[in-house]
């Protein structure tokens, strides 16, 4: 739909923003042997890997995959097996092409620009590159070679040699970068025709099903806020004596040290029975207690 299509387009476009920044701000490569690649790779893939882990946090079909159960009491078949079997896969492969918007685009982003991989593979450039000075051994080789990063570092003399291998550095890397992208353009348009050529929906009653679920998620959760507002407020009723709100408010609880403790501290749901569970201190002490004590008349002089 296009709000997934807007919500990844703006994804995409932060994930290159930042990672313009992160390359001026901290990326500087060392032009050390052995350490290039470590480095280089570092920079590539492990925010590619954090952006994959937080597109699945940040995405509710994860936690509903996660943190849905079947019931004791549902009969299982081989057929609601299956069909499970292929729900969790259909909604898999949904989450995780969410997820790798921003690693995708981080991953091309930085093999066009070429920085990371020319830092990362400089050192094993081939030797017929390294025309100048041939009589060297690998290791002072693989030292030079490795500075070429750092235009600093490099000898006068090897200049010419060191912008050769900078250039194939890169063209490789672009191409790469390209590649990737390319890939990943096909291999999304090919997953929505086949998705597409098996769905038991035509377009239309697919459109009218989108808009139907689109309306009960938000009917749902306004209903959701509605209802625990209310519930909530029977709760702090019955501790303080009257409801938020209300303009006509002729006398107030004061609730006792013993029950403001009953109400303070940490807690975690607590399940009453088969069906029920308590979801605070105050909604236990609501449910347990009687609210008997001292009222107080707001008209009085206290």
């Amino acid at each position: 739909g296009k709000e997934v299509v807007i919500a990844n387009a703006i994804i995409a476009i932060l994930t290159i923003g930042g990672q313009q920044l992160f390359s001026f701000f901290t990326f500087n490569c060392p032009c050390h042997v052995g350490k290039n690649l470590i480095y280089g790779l570092a920079f590539l893939g492990v925010p590619a890997l954090i952006l994959l882990i937080v597109g699945y946090a940040l995405n509710n079909q994860t936690w509903r995959l996660v943190m849905g159960k079947r019931p004791h009491f549902e009969r299982v078949t081989s057929s609601n097996s299956l069909l499970k079997c292929k729900l969790v896969c259909f909604v898999l492969c949904s989450i995780t092409g969410r997820a790798l918007v921003a690693p995708v685009t981080w991953l091309a982003v930085t093999l066009i620009n070429g920085s990371y991989y020319i830092c990362a593979v400089s050192e094993y450039v081939p030797v017929y590159y390294y025309g100048a000075a041939p009589n060297v051994t690998a290791s002072e080789r693989s030292r030079i070679l490795a500075t070429f990063p750092c235009s600093h570092l490099v000898p006068p003399e090897l200049t010419r040699a060191r912008d050769e291998v900078i250039l194939l550095l890169r063209y490789q890397s672009q191409v790469a970068g390209w590649l990737l992208i390319a890939v990943v353009v096909i291999t999304v348009f090919l997953s929505y025709c086949l998705a597409s050529c098996f769905s038991p929906l035509s377009f239309l009653h697919f459109r009218y099903w989108s808009s139907y679920v689109h309306n009960e998620q938000e009917l749902f959760d306004e209903a959701t806020e509605q209802h625990s507002r209310l519930y909530a407020m029977q709760n702090v009723r019955k501790f303080f004596g009257f409801v938020p709100g209300s303009e006509n408010v002729k006398e107030i609880r004061i609730p006792s040290l013993k029950e403001w403790q009953a109400i303070s501290g940490l807690a975690f749901l607590k399940r009453v029975d088969e069906e029920h569970y308590d979801y605070s201190l105050l909604h236990d002490w609501a449910l347990k207690e009687r609210a008997s004590g001292k009222y107080l008349r707001i008209d009085e002089d206290p």
